[in-house]
């Protein structure tokens, strides 16, 4: 089972790729697990974890940490983001 993760703004900067494939691993059933593992990974992957304010979407829906992922699903991270 996998999910497409996609990466938005500042952090398709920090790690270095705008999406992935990302295999669900026993324990990742909602978005905040799956934040919590893609975070882990360190190096780049901490700008996940030091993100202020965070949104996500889960198949283009804005979702909470506590949103379940199923396989196929798309889950998009990005930043709050101003305009002028």
């Amino acid at each position: 089972m996998s999910v497409k993760v996609l990466y938005f703004a500042g952090l398709r900067e920090a790690v270095g790729q705008p999406s992935e494939q990302f295999v669900l691993q026993a324990g990742v059933g909602n978005v905040g697990q799956l934040h919590a593992r893609l975070a882990a990974r360190g190096g780049a992957w901490e700008a996940l974890a030091k993100t202020k304010n965070l949104r996500i979407a889960v198949n283009q829906r804005m979702a909470a940490m506590d949103a379940p992922i199923q396989d196929g699903d798309e889950v998009a991270f990005f930043p709050p983001v101003t305009g002028g």
